[in-house]
């Protein structure tokens, strides 16, 4: 078993152990005596038929997910040409094999086996090779897989978000998680789980950056998270927290058995390359779900019906949706920018328990501004960008999470911008943040005013110009410009004549 090579899976798709079974079967149906046969000695007993020296490989079904030590069609030929090659004895291909559909599409490696201990030795591997195939398949979004995920009850789903700053990557200015513990609520008799009541969250702030670096091209919003208290820490101490986030959720590692801890988020790249750079230790067995994935393998699927691009095309089968786009596309009133840590985390955890269970209640989004380090009340800390205070804006406060009305699927994207009353701009005018667009132009609230606003009310009382100013017209000849100036030279030198006494 120690020399091995490496072999395409592609045609490895018949289980050893059915291949025995199925001729066995077939002997006994048609009342074959292979037992006074000399060939009989290879049905004698599955050690007996390994001894053939089977070449074989260890994959799992793309259907089931089941493990299985396969071996080619062209073995089993081999072997039924050894039969009549030495025995004189013909058998018949037989239809009733198990036959499998590699999920594995890399390379294996090759092992023969031609004894009972040797296919113990391989058996006992079976578990590695399942769990190996169960962290692929829940990183590429396969429905099926996640569905078997959340059906058991026994996991914990915790969804990560990081916010970092546009002008040095290494700095993070915010983080937010959002976790349920299934077992523990199935165990509790609180299944499905409410997201109000269920989601243990938590959002923390890094005291270095908090309102000193601002993000202009993706503006986040640290003081506007929406489902509890944010916390201010030191960058120091977030690695420690992260960590200990994740160590009161994960089981112990192992090769076998599958982490009850599952990591979520909405585009896995980004998240967890910082959980790398910040030295997070994660167990072997974890598994990692990206709900972006998970949306576009069920629209691939058809398991989400037809949908339609802003432009009213057909939306296209590889295609992904951000997360603003996808909570809209669930049927969530999506109001506010979600480039806030722990308002996405939620809301990742969030859009991944609606496509599992659409019949999901609706969390109710805090509308209360939170507190402010300075003791600068909340109502006056608006989304101006250019206010003198420099602060980090902290409106819009969230999401409001509300159904809306059914459609065959939202505009994706910018979501339309909504004034107040009376034409004034306002928190809304900051929708259109997530698809990357640059920061709007200061905005000013119902009844003020600019100090242009004053200039041109002043303008009206003098027929349209501005008082004090000498209007200047660029098409002035330049001989009217030299006679004005002779006036005032002859004028000068005759008031200078006059004071001088006469001789």
């Amino acid at each position: 078993m120690s020399n091995f090579t490496l072999v395409d899976p592609k045609g490895w798709d018949c289980d050893l152990q059915s291949v025995y079974s199925a001729y066995m079967g077939y002997l006994q149906q048609h009342n074959v005596p292979w037992y006074d046969r000399s060939w009989g000695v290879f049905f004698e007993s599955f050690e007996e038929f390994l001894t053939f020296s089977w070449p074989t490989i260890t994959v799992t079904d793309t259907w089931t997910g089941r493990a299985h030590i396969v071996v080619r069609i062209s073995s089993v030929g081999a072997f039924l040409k050894m039969l009549k090659t030495r025995f004189g004895e013909t058998l018949p291909m037989v239809e009733n094999v198990l036959r499998i559909t590699p999920f594995e599409t890399s390379q294996r490696h090759l092992r023969t086996i031609s004894d009972y201990a040797t296919y113990k030795k391989l058996f006992a591997t079976l578990p590695a090779v399942v769990l190996s195939a169960q962290k692929v398949r829940v990183r590429n979004g396969e429905p099926n897989a996640i569905r078997e995920l959340w059906a058991s009850k026994d996991k914990t789903f915790l969804a990560l978000d990081f916010e970092w700053s546009e002008r040095n990557s290494a700095s993070c200015i915010e983080w937010g998680y959002c976790a349920v513990r299934c077992g523990h609520l199935d165990t509790a008799g609180a299944w499905p789980p409410d997201p109000e009541a269920n989601y243990r969250r938590g959002h923390y702030i890094i005291s270095e950056y908090v309102d000193k670096v601002h993000n202009r091209i993706k503006p986040s919003f640290p003081w506007a998270y929406a489902f509890g208290e944010s916390q201010v820490i030191s960058k120091a101490k977030l690695p420690q927290m992260v960590q200990a986030t994740i160590s009161s959720l994960i089981s112990p590692d192992s090769e076998t058995i599958p982490n009850t801890l599952v990591l979520v988020a909405h585009g896995t790249t980004g998240d967890f390359r910082r959980l790398e750079e910040m030295k997070i230790k994660l167990p072997h067995n974890l598994l990692i779900m990206d709900t972006m994935a998970f949306e576009r393998q069920l629209y691939a699927s058809g398991q989400r019906g037809a949908m339609q691009e802003a432009s009213g095309r057909a939306r296209e089968t590889g295609s992904s949706l951000s997360l603003n786009a996808t909570l809209q596309s669930l049927g969530v009133d999506v109001q506010r920018i979600l480039h806030n840590a722990g308002n996405a985390a939620f809301s990742a955890l969030l859009a991944l328990q609606l496509m599992l269970d659409p019949d999901t209640r609706m969390p109710v989004p805090r509308t209360k501004a939170p507190p402010h380090p300075s003791g600068m009340p909340g109502m006056l800390r608006g989304v101006n960008m250019s206010m003198p205070t420099g602060r980090s804006p902290s409106v819009p406060p969230a999401i409001a999470f509300m159904p809306s009305a059914p459609v065959v699927f939202p505009p994706m994207g910018r979501v339309p911008t909504t004034s107040f009353p009376g034409g004034g701009g306002g928190p809304e005018a900051f929708q259109g943040y997530d698809a990357g667009l640059p920061p709007p132009r200061p905005l000013f609230m119902q009844g003020q005013r600019s100090v242009s606003d004053h200039r041109l009310s002043a303008a009206t009382a003098h027929g349209g110009r501005l008082p004090g100013r000498t209007r200047v017209n660029s098409m002035n000849d330049l001989s009217e410009m030299g006679e004005s100036f002779k006036s005032l030279h002859v004028r000068n030198e005759t008031s200078t004549s006059s004071r001088t006494p006469s001789r």
